[in-house]
Order: structure tokens, then C-alpha cells, then sequence
């Protein structure tokens, strides 16, 4: 880390972006204003504008007028373009720096998120207000380090040269990251190189022993999602008595190849019997119950994504903190980076964020979930007349509202549907905070994987198509996303109508379980395959009349008999007790489905 300038004062920068908050979050629609007017005027020549009929206007009422809500289907022939090599203004006047694949997909392959080199410092920006809002409630975290565990995925290059990777890849590639100037806060135990290695054992193994030699220093602990970090804990129970071996001799474990890892641990690393003697004994132990405050002393808080399907990891983290806060600080996808969370304290269930006037310009399409109108558990569509109208301001949305974010940004894309849906939990002088609701469609997700009912459904299709030769078919099923293995795992309940009297061999289930895995999209097989962040996908039969009781147990509840749907996905503890009741055999995948990075028709054309 670089020295600390002379003339550095932390207390003077961290009021400097407090009162940023203030100034932007008192003045939000000025500034959304002047976003959208900034937006447009940059990009008045470029082509989907002017076939929208903009002609360099730049106020809100016309921009609101010609422009349509679109979803990522509605642009994917000019993302294909861009992709393709075409350089001309398409999206945006500034060239396409690279992009950046969003989690969520695109018929089965991940979205191509247009970005502008710009765009980073935005994104750093929006890092920089995290860690003052956090010295408000935790003082003195600029003395210790964070143990951050960091990780870069595969990248891909389109068939017209474009890089495509996720966004964190493409920060921690970035010169903001690698070449980032002093600042207390960015102080990470994790030596670059560790964090840069392509290899994610190596990665994992690295970062973890630098993690152990500096436990003193460490004031904080995280990773992007709550289930990373219960992996690198799981990783931890595996190998801790190779990293031990490690601390205590001052040597690198012979698996870490990667030249400069070994010589970026070999700068920290130095012999600690004492140390060592004290990891043995607390990893020995048969509980780990608390084992992060065991390990790293000093830790005040666990920085993790715990909103959304990220909170089914909120118990196991309570576990093996000690019940410390579990913090999320911001909210952001690949389209753009968002808003902060102002009081980062407090409970999981509460989390709110602040969405920041200057990211890209806001609005909020009404959602209300009991009429099905824009039930965020149907799939996208477009909008009529009447409901484009609909939208409202960033300033303009009402307490206790769902809304689903549309977004305008500096890259190229015009009232563009997230996807998110958010809940209006108050406001930061005229600025809203939301919380997150969920994510439209989602049925099943472990890690960044995202998989919708329409997906699960025709993944079905193509599995039960094994089961024929047998006079079988599925007469019912459901889904479960199941946390409590590490990795965790797609589970599907199957209850089975046989006519035929051949018995159906295992091998046949196991056939099944590997046709859906590769029918799901290229983000849940990359995290099959590369990542390791999604075990292999289980089918559990279950006994006849299992899906009966599952009707009964929910008109038992209130569900009305005639409007009554099984549902594709199953998350109520007393539900998927009565499933696993009724399970008579159970069936795995039986290896990895195919998985390459890129999508399927620039990997076809090379």
C-alpha cells in the first residue's frame, strides 16, 4: 500500500463526502435533471435516439414522451451490433469500453451490459462514499485492514474484440483498483496479485493465509455475496491444516504455482509457531460456532450481501460470527452502480439503500403484486400507453410503494427495466432509500445465478424426455434452493405417474438431473463448473400424493381451493419439511454440464 501523503487528512475527506451525501440527496431532483440533460446532450447524435426521434432535445417531458420502457430483449440486435465490431454512435457517442455480463440472462447466456471508460471512476466514486458513512458507527476502522476476499472470473472477447466480463473483474483489472492511492480504507490484507490470480484455489488458499498472518490487524471481514464467504469459511475447514503448515515454517504450500502469488505472500509471510499453535487449536475444536472472532479478534463486522436470496445464508453467518453485524453497504449491478446504505447497522431485515442523484437518471415503474398487472413474478413484457405513463421521479415515489427500477445511464441505456423490484422504506433529505424486494421472475438462485420458472419449465421439458422408454412421466414438482450444504444446490421434488411395470434404473434420474443442468443458463453452469459456487443438482421422488398434501397443507393456511397453483418453488421451512417427509430416493448429478466462457455463437464462430 502507498505511504500516506503529508498533507492527508482522513477526518477532512470523510466530512468532504458526508456533506456530498447532504448536498445531493437534499438537492435529487436538481440533479436528476441535470443527469438526464447531461445524458441526452452526450449522446444527442447517436442512432437509437434520433430512430426514437429525440433530435438532440434534452428535457425531461420529451425524453418521457418519445422514449419507450425496454427491456434487454428490446435492445439485444444493437448490443449484437456493437458486439459484432460496428463502432458507429449506436448506443452512446463514447466508444464501448468493454462490457460487463449481468447475472441475470438472455436466452440461456448472460446480458452484455454496455460500459464507457468513464464509468469506472463513477463506480470507484460510489466505493469512496461507503467506509465515511461506516466510521459514523464503527470509529477507528482506518487502523486495522479488511479482509476482503476478492476474485476475478473468466472473461470472453466478442467476435468484434470487445472484452466481456462481470463488473468486479473488470474493477479489480482496472488501475482504480491496482494502482488506488493512499487511503486507510482500501488497506486489505489481500496482496493484489493474490486477488488478480486467475486460478481460484490459489486465489482462495492465498488470500486465506494472508487473512490468518495479519489476524491482529483485521478490524473487518467480507465478501460480495454472503455465500462467497461461507465458501471461503467451508474452504477454511478443508485446507487449515496446510495453512497452518504454512504459518508455521514461513513457507508456501508447493500447490501455489503462480510465480508472483508466492512472491506477494512471501512479503507478509514470516514463521509464527504461536500463531500457528492457535489456529490448530481452534480449528480443531469440534464446534466453529464463532470461529471468525476466534480467528481475527478484532473483527467489528461482517461486510456481505445479505438482502434478496442472500438472506437463506443470514443463520449460517450468525453461526459462524458470533451473531456480529452483518453489513451491506451498497447496492449496484452491472447497468450501474446505485446507492449506499446509510445506516449500515442495522438488522439484515431492515437494510435500506440511498440511491445517489449523480449515478444515472431514476424512475419507478408502479408494481402492484395482488393484481397480476405488473406482477413481478410474471415475465417481462412491454408496456402499454397507460402504464408508461405511470413512472414516476426519483422524488416523486410514496412510502411503502413497490416499484420496479428503470434506468437511464451515461453507457447507453434509455428507461432501461433492471428488474429489481424495491420498497420505499423513507427518505434521506428528498432522496428515497428502498428496500430490496426481489428480483422479477427469480425462482431459484444459490450464488450470482439466476433461473426464472419459464427456464425450470423448459429445462423439465427436456429432462423428463429420459423417463418415456419407461411409460413414466412427472405428474407434478417443485423446486427448493438448499443452503445447507456448502456449496448449496438446486433440489427439484418430483412425483412420478407410472404406468409401465419396467423398473427405471438410477442411471436414468442421474441423466435427468444433468439434462436440466445443461439446459439452465451460462451463469449457473459457469458456477457449476468454474467457480464451484453451486453443487450438483438433486431430484428427490417423492411418495404418491405427496403434491395433494402440499394443496391441503396451503388451504390449511388460507389459500383459496379454486385459485390455487403448485408452486414452482418452494422456500417455507414447514413446506419443505413435508417435502423431505415424503422423499423415497434421491438422485444427483453425476458430473459437471458443459460450460464455456463467451456465448455459444462467438465460441462457433472461432
Amino acid at each position: 500500500m502507498p505511504e500516506a501523503p503529508r498533507d492527508y487528512n482522513l477526518v477532512e475527506q470523510n466530512e468532504k463526502i458526508l456533506e456530498f451525501i447532504e448536498d445531493v440527496t437534499a438537492n435529487a431532483d436538481k440533479v436528476q435533471k441535470r443527469v438526464l440533460s447531461e445524458i441526452l446532450s452526450n449522446n444527442a447524435n447517436v442512432e437509437y435516439l434520433k430512430r426514437h426521434g429525440l433530435h438532440g432535445q434534452t428535457d425531461r417531458e420529451t425524453f418521457k414522451k418519445l422514449l419507450p420502457v425496454i427491456t434487454y430483449e428490446d435492445i439485444q440486435p444493437d448490443i449484437n451490433r456493437i458486439a459484432n465490431g460496428d463502432t458507429s454512435p449506436i448506443l452512446c457517442s463514447k466508444p464501448i469500453s468493454e462490457f460487463l455480463t449481468s447475472s441475470g440472462t438472455s436466452g440461456g447466456e448472460r446480458k452484455l451490459m454496455p460500459t464507457i471508460e468513464e464509468d469506472l471512476g463513477r463506480r470507484r466514486s460510489l466505493y469512496g462514499l461507503l467506509m465515511p458513512v461506516m466510521s459514523l458507527f464503527v470509529p477507528g476502522l482506518e487502523k486495522g485492514k479488511g479482509m476482503y476476499l476478492m476474485f476475478i472470473k473468466s472473461e470472453a472477447k466478442t467476435p468484434g474484440g470487445i472484452v466481456a466480463r462481470p463488473v468486479l473483474t473488470s474493477y479489480y483489472k482496472s488501475s482504480y483498483f491496482k494502482d488506488r492511492p493512499y487511503d486507510p480504507y482500501t488497506n486489505y490484507t489481500s496482496p493484489n496479485e493474490t486477488v488478480l490470480c486467475p486460478d481460484s484455489y490459489q486465489s482462495m488458499y492465498s488470500q486465506l493465509l494472508c487473512g490468518l498472518c495479519q489476524n491482529k490487524e483485521v478490524f473487518r471481514v467480507g465478501a460480495v455475496f454472503a455465500s462467497g464467504f461461507i465458501r471461503a469459511i467451508r474452504f477454511l475447514e478443508k485446507h487449515w491444516s496446510l495453512l497452518c503448515n504454512d504459518i508455521r515454517t514461513g513457507t508456501v504450500n508447493p500447490q501455489i504455482t503462480d510465480t508472483s502469488v508466492r512472491e506477494a505472500v512471501m512479503k507478509i509471510l514470516k514463521p509464527d509457531p504461536k500463531l500457528a499453535d492457535l489456529i490448530q487449536t481452534e480449528c480443531s475444536k469440534n464446534s466453529w460456532q464463532g470461529i471468525i472472532t476466534r480467528l481475527w479478534p478484532n473483527t467489528r463486522y461482517v461486510d456481505v450481501i445479505v438482502t434478496g436470496t442472500m438472506s437463506q445464508y443470514i443463520p449460517t453467518l450468525d453461526y459462524y460470527s458470533n451473531g456480529l453485524p452483518l453489513v451491506c453497504t451498497m447496492y449496484a449491478s452491472s447497468e450501474c452502480y446505485f446507492g449506499v446504505n446509510l445506516n449500515p447497522l442495522c438488522k439484515p431485515s431492515e437494510v435500506s439503500y440511498t440511491l445517489i442523484p449523480t449515478m444515472c437518471y431514476f424512475e419507478f415503474l408502479p408494481v402492484n403484486r395482488s393484481n397480476g398487472v405488473n406482477d413481478p413474478l410474471h415475465t417481462s413484457r412491454s408496456l402499454n400507453e397507460k402504464e408508461q405513463q405511470e413512472l414516476v421521479e426519483l422524488v416523486d415515489v410514496k412510502l411503502g410503494q413497490e416499484y420496479e427500477l428503470v434506468v437511464t445511464t451515461y453507457a447507453g441505456l434509455y428507461r432501461y427495466r433492471v428488474g429489481d423490484v424495491l420498497r420505499v422504506a423513507g427518505f434521506k433529505n428528498k432522496a428515497p432509500q428502498f428496500n430490496f424486494v426481489c428480483r422479477k421472475n427469480v425462482v431459484l438462485s444459490i450464488d450470482s445465478d439466476k433461473t426464472d420458472e419459464v427456464e425450470l419449465q423448459n429445462a423439465m421439458k427436456n429432462a423428463v424426455t429420459h423417463l418415456v422408454p419407461f411409460d413414466a412421466s412427472v405428474s407434478d414438482y417443485t423446486s427448493y434452493a438448499d443452503t445447507t450444504t456448502i456449496p448449496g444446490h438446486y433440489v427439484l421434488y418430483w412425483e412420478l405417474a407410472l404406468k409401465g411395470s419396467t423398473p427405471i434404473p438410477p442411471c436414468v434420474f442421474e441423466d435427468c438431473c444433468l439434462t436440466i443442468e445443461e439446459s439452465l443458463n451460462s451463469v449457473y453452469r459457469q458456477g457449476r463448473v468454474s467457480d464451484k459456487s453451486i453443487g450438483p443438482l438433486e431430484i428427490k421422488i417423492v411418495e404418491q400424493g405427496t403434491f395433494d398434501k402440499l394443496m391441503d397443507y396451503a388451504i390449511s393456511l388460507g389459500a383459496s381451493i379454486n385459485q390455487y397453483k403448485t408452486p414452482r418453488c418452494v422456500k417455507f421451512a414447514p413446506v419443505v419439511e413435508l417435502l423431505n417427509s415424503r422423499v423415497v430416493e434421491k438422485y444427483f448429478s453425476p458430473k459437471c454440464p458443459k460450460w464455456v466462457s463467451g456465448h455459444k455463437q462467438w465460441i462457433n464462430q472461432n
